[in-house]
Parts: structure tokens; sequence; C-alpha cells
């Protein structure tokens, strides 16, 4: 992180060196806590009510009091404007229950809050994925929150690159197709446009929902075996839009990007151009 990029904590702009959180906050005793990631392009954020509306559902997911809208739209505006002009950066909003005791209940000062912003390199044209050998719990008390208990993910994300893999892909319980580590995703069968839908116990991505709503496709549930023999599949994700799969555990999709795909990323990219808070 650069000494320039001022990071927001609890309402206050500071330098890196003065931004702490206590030893006893929940966020690292027991994971319990949300966030969110926001895409910067030249240091204007991109889809925030969006991503300020989801953080409000994460919290009420948890129990946890629900954000200030406004005030974390301005704190981002603030630590965009102290840093330095990108032209991608990733912009990180986390959100704790606040300091508490050595165990699981909560304690009583409330939550903390920080945004941190840096720069985001861009993802390769195309990606190479691994399924992993655990599945999401879609019945489970996080399913469809965005939590900082990420454990999972970086187990599963590590897994992948071991084997080649950019990115980690999930079955649920139920053997669906579910979701990466940081990202939705989506497959075309004879030409439709799939992704699983939300009760497979994915995240409602922001940029899964404005896919759907710029380009279309169906929401089903779609067997894991479905993945390895579509005609083409690609991946969303915050800060990687729309990006083509290229191999599924080592085997190469008839294209990347398909004709689907190829379609999706340019209506992404176009509308995304025109509509900063869509």
């Amino acid at each position: 992180m650069t000494a320039q990029a001022r990071i927001w904590l609890n309402g206050q702009l500071v330098d890196p060196e003065r931004a702490t959180v206590s030893v006893f906050d929940h966020g690292m005793l027991v994971g319990d806590g949300i966030f969110e990631t926001v895409k910067a392009t030249n240091g204007v954020p991109f889809a925030l009510t969006r991503h300020l509306r989801r953080l409000a559902r994460s919290a009420a997911g948890l129990g946890l009091p629900e954000p200030d809208h406004d005030v974390l739209a301005q704190g981002t505006l603030e630590v965009l404007a102290a840093a330095p002009k990108w032209p991608l950066a990733r912009i990180r909003i986390t959100y704790t229950s606040g300091p508490g005791p050595l165990g699981s209940a909560r304690g009583a000062e409330g939550p903390t809050v920080s945004i941190i912003v840096g720069p985001q390199d861009p993802f390769p044209p195309t990606a190479d994925v691994t399924v992993v050998p655990w599945p999401r719990n879609e019945r489970g008390a996080l399913s469809g929150l965005k939590t900082t208990s990420y454990a999972e993910n970086a187990l599963a994300l590590a897994y992948a690159k071991e084997r080649g893999g950019g990115e980690a892909i999930f079955a649920n319980t139920a053997g669906n197709l579910c979701e990466g580590t940081g990202s939705n995703i989506f497959v075309v069968l004879g030409g439709r446009l799939v992704t699983p839908p939300l009760s497979s116990g994915c995240l409602a991505g922001v940029t899964r929902a404005l896919t759907l709503e710029w380009f279309g496709g169906e929401e089903e549930d779609l067997a894991l075996d479905d993945l390895y023999r579509a005609d083409e599949a690609f991946l969303t994700s915050t800060t990687r839009d729309v990006q083509p799969i290229r191999a599924v555990d080592g085997t190469v999709l008839p294209a990347a990007p398909g004709p689907v795909t190829a379609k999706a990323v340019e209506a992404f990219a176009a509308r995304s151009a025109e509509l900063m808070d869509p």
C-alpha cells in the first residue's frame, strides 16, 4: 500500500501507520464481519450504491447494526480523493461487530468500519478454473452473505493455484454448480446462457445482476458436470467484469471467448462506461 493512500477508519481519514484496529476486534478474533469490494476507474467508484445496499443486507443477515449508507458513501469518496488517480483501483469497505470478549459472544462497543483503496492490476483476458472438492453449504447461516469469514475461500484459491487455476469453483451440497471464491459463473449450453440461482448458495454478485439486466440470461440449477460440457463459460466479479473461462480442470472449452461471451463482454463494457452508479 502506498503511503499516499490514506485510510478511512471509524469516520476519520488517517495515514496508514495510524490506522490501527484493536486485537480484540471480532473481525480478527472470530471473523465476525462483512465487507464489500468496489471498483474505481480513474478515481470514480462503480456501482457504489448497489454495493452499499448489499453491505446492509449482509449486516442484517449477521444481526449487525445497519451501516450508515450516506456516511460510507462519503467516506469512500474521501478516500478516493486522497489517493492517486489509478486507472483501476480496488476499494475495500470492511464492517465488523467491533471489539469483544475472547469467544463468540459480541461486545457492546459497536462496529469497526474501515475503507481502504489500492491499485488493481487488470485480470488476464481468460481464466483457467479448478473445481475444488469442498462444497458450499447453501443451507448454512452465512449462505449468500459477504462475510469476512474467508478462510474457506483462501484455502480453495490456494488449491486451485497449485493446480494451475486462476479461480476456484465450488459445487454446493446438492452437487450443483455454485460459484467461485470471489466470482459468479455463467455457462452457455446449446446457445442458452445460464447462471446458478441465488438459492444455490452463491453470492448475489453486483456484476452478476448487471450482466443479467444488461445482457440477459437464465437462472436455473446446473449440475456440476454442465460446466465441463459447456460450449463456453465466463466469470463475473467487481474487479474482473466479464472474464471468459478458457479451461476447467485442464480441459479446454470449445471457445474463449465464444460468441455469447464476447457479446456479454461488449455489452457490459458499453453500459458500465455510460453508467458509473447503475
